[in-house]
């Protein structure tokens, strides 16, 4: 720039030409997402030394810079995050809650379970009328088809969040792509300009790390040649530079339904912990899956599991109309035993259930060392560790049913999963349901004593006794003894009598009231022709309001009850913390953009400022030129 007034003049209308060109481009991009307000940096330029001082030479753009705040930008970018991960999760827990709370007859749960108890209690006051019985199975098929429909819906929903994850996964690669190649946009280009920031390009990076973040949490360090370096997880690198990263998602070696995220390096994949990609979208999607999902899917079927079983138990000690003790009502699934497909050794894990209620909803791992085998229940990471098969826990017993295992080998054991989708009714013919106890009490007309014996109960758990249904005779010798006979008894002698007390033999268990006299006699013996007997039924009907699940505190319908007000809660708790933190976004935004976005109003006052500046530098060449025209005219 030449000294004298022509040159500041000069100077002074390069910079409020600049400032017209930036004040120009914040106002045609104030609607583009991602855009900072650029400003320019002027300074004077150096003063020349004369005899009456330091006469200034004019002004001098240095750079154009964004009103930029790293914090602030943070903070956005963190509510987002957080915003996006609640609003999925919300998103996802909705589509349980309305499938589990339904009360109508076509999709719920409780009322197919009050149907078909209610056909119990028919049969219980019909016990020889055969559409009664009809009816009853029909209810059970009606039972069984909706626990299968609910586990179906519920495994569609996993299907959607499969294909979410796979979805997610493809979009933060391609995202973490266009990171790298924009940080090496940014370093071309800032160093053909000499240092001198590549603005737009670095709020299209922003941009785009805004956008990763909404779909994973992210950190973001700066590094010293102005590239991002961006980690996710537990510090693994996404983007170095324009060295880019890439996530997988592929099937669980444990379960080849379930997608799961990897990190690949070096042309390796290691799954990466879902407790450490937490935020976003695919973090939402994680979340949900392991702390609703298999929740919701492993309640139902325990409810299934636990109702099929405990009705087994008690049918199995009933008498059908052909007299033979009954069999199982229903089919109970059996747990899930799957060896990851990286295990290098041969063995396989069996599991049987042994206790209805001391099932959880928790699914399991099990990892053998070389030496021990650890056993983690994942919903709570309560641990033990044995050497030697077989062991229970939890009401489900493990064993090795054959094989060997290696070091590093591992089983996923979900007791409860497949409960509600492989449920069914197992019998067909009528005449097969147990209604009838197996045996009959008598007490002889000849008998001089007061003595009065029970129906007589069949004793639990299943299976019964095989002298069941043998005759056993009860001879009073006295008035406080008696002498059994019979099969399978052993044939006591001398038995102490306690008016009212159990006597239980082969099984069964009755009771005797009053006074017996010496010389009388109680039978208890097969329920021959006992057709219209309904002491079974009446038990098969009570179970429906005993506490026979969640170690003795819950029936069948509290069980349910339980999935359903723990969904409905965290949906709506979801629904209160979603919005208040989408309130937390738009405050944030807001002064985020006060600070750096583009004010309309202001702009307008710049392109009059810096219009009047160009007037005026262009008034102050007008006058140099006029100054050099007088001299020329001078000197002619």
């Amino acid at each position: 720039m030449g000294s004298g007034i022509f040159g500041i003049g000069l100077s002074a209308l390069n910079a409020a030409q600049n400032g017209l060109l930036v004040t120009g481009h914040n106002v045609s991009n104030a609607a583009t997402p991602g855009y900072t307000r650029q400003q320019i940096v002027q300074s004077t330029n150096s003063a020349q030394a004369t005899g009456a001082g330091f006469i200034g030479q004019g002004v001098k753009v240095d750079t154009v810079s964004r009103a930029y705040n790293q914090l602030l930008t943070n903070q956005v970018s963190q509510a987002k995050t957080v915003s996006s991960q609640l609003d999925t999760y919300y998103a996802q827990m909705q589509q349980i809650d309305k499938l589990l709370s339904d009360t109508t007859g076509t999709v719920g749960l409780a009322p197919a379970l009050q149907d078909f108890f209610g056909s119990v209690q028919d049969v219980a006051t019909n016990p020889a009328d055969v559409p009664s019985r009809q009816s009853m199975l029909s209810d059970a098929e009606v039972l069984a088809r909706r626990f299968q429909s609910l586990n179906s819906s519920l495994n569609d929903i996993e299907n959607g969040v499969n294909d979410q994850i796979k979805s997610s996964v493809s979009l933060v690669n391609t995202l973490a792509s266009q990171i790298g190649k924009l940080n090496d946009a940014i370093g071309r280009a800032e160093g053909a300009a000499h240092g001198q920031p590549a603005n737009d390009l670095r709020d299209q990076r922003d941009q785009l790390v805004a956008q990763l973040n909404q779909q994973v949490r992210t950190k973001v360090v700066e590094q010293g040649d102005g590239s991002y370096g961006v980690f996710i997880g537990s510090g693994q690198p996404l983007v170095m530079g324009n060295q880019v990263f890439q996530l997988a998602a592929a099937a669980s070696p444990t379960d080849a339904n379930r997608v799961e995220v990897a990190y690949v390096a070096d042309g390796n994949s290691v799954p990466l912990k879902e407790s450490n990609l937490s935020g976003g979208a695919l973090g939402g999607l994680l979340q949900f899956r392991s702390e609703s999902l298999d929740a919701a899917r492993n309640g139902l079927g325990r409810v299934a599991i636990g109702m099929a079983g405990t009705f087994n138990a008690q049918h199995r000690l009933g008498q059908d109309m052909n007299g033979n003790m009954g069999g199982d009502f229903f089919t109970v699934p059996s747990p899930s035993v799957t060896g990851s497909a990286r295990n290098a050794g041969s063995a396989v894990v069996s599991a049987d259930i042994t206790g209805y209620g001391a099932l959880t909803t928790s699914d399991y791992n099990l990892r053998y060392d070389g030496a021990n085998y650890t056993l983690t229940r994942l919903t709570d990471g309560v641990a033990q560790t044995f050497a030697t098969f077989p062991q229970t826990v939890d009401g489900v017993r493990l064993d090795l049913a054959s094989g060997t295992a290696a070091a590093g080998d591992e089983f996923l054991i979900q007791p409860t999963k497949n409960g509600a989708g492989q449920i069914g009714v197992a019998i067909q013919d009528t005449s097969l349901i147990a209604i009838a106890a197996p045996i009959r009490t008598d007490a002889p007309l000849a008998n001089t004593g007061t003595g009065r014996i029970s129906a007589g109960t069949v004793n639990t758990p299943s299976p019964a006794d095989p002298n069941l249904k043998a005759p056993v005779t009860l001879t009073f010798t006295s008035a406080n003894t008696f002498d059994v006979t019979g099969t399978g008894t052993g044939n006591p002698a001398g038995v102490a009598f306690t008016p009212g007390g159990a006597i239980s033999y082969n099984g069964w268990t009755v009771q005797i009231t009053g006074s017996p006299k010496p010389g009388d006699t109680f039978s208890i013996g097969p329920n021959t022709n006992g057709v219209g007997d309904n002491r079974n039924a009446l038990l098969l009907g009570a179970l429906q309001g005993n506490n026979t699940l969640a170690g003795g505190t819950a029936s069948y319908q509290s069980a349910y009850g339980q999935v359903v007000s723990q969904v409905g809660n965290k949906t709506r708790e979801l629904g209160v913390t979603s919005t208040a933190q989408a309130n937390v976004v738009t405050q944030t935004q807001a002064l985020q953009q006060s600070e750096s976005g583009v004010n309309l109003d202001e702009e307008a006052a710049n392109l009059m400022r810096y219009q009047q500046a160009y007037q005026a530098a262009s008034k102050v060449i007008q006058t140099a030129n006029t100054m050099f025209d007088t001299l020329l005219s001078l000197a002619r």
